[in-house]
């Protein structure tokens, strides 16, 4: 009975250490599991908005060319954002604009609006 409670506490311990320090070792985990999971090598993080505009991250309605052109101190584009753009992408065969507008709506879904912006809750007060 005593192992089993010690074993317990040190899985404990393991787990509270590991959540502490979570910042230190993710990416030491992510690049292990990147060298054992090769289909996970498809992304590679966008830092800047000309890689991201070389990726196919711009378009006519949404004009990183003219970011660069105008010398924006920001570093690019959200990376989760970016990331999951780019998987809309690949995965629905969409060009850019269109996997913009099906991130945007899988957003207000999650939150609980329609695509036209009113709530779907039915409780809600839409109007006075």
């Amino acid at each position: 009975m005593l192992f089993y409670i010690s074993l317990f506490a040190f899985f404990l311990l393991l787990f509270m250490v590991s959540y502490r320090y979570r910042a230190i070792l993710m990416p030491q985990v992510s690049n292990h599991l990147r060298a054992l999971f090769p289909r996970l090598q498809h992304y590679s993080p966008l830092s800047t908005f000309s890689e991201q505009a070389n990726a196919g991250m711009t378009s006519d309605t949404f004009d990183i060319e003219a970011n660069i052109r105008d010398g924006d101190p920001r570093s690019g584009l959200d990376e989760h954002g970016t990331q999951e753009v780019m998987e809309i992408m690949r995965t629905e065969r969409v060009n850019f604009d269109q996997a913009r507008l099906i991130r945007q709506n899988r957003f207000l879904a999650r939150n609980g609006i329609d695509p036209s912006g009113m709530p779907i809750d039915a409780k809600a007060v839409t109007r006075l």
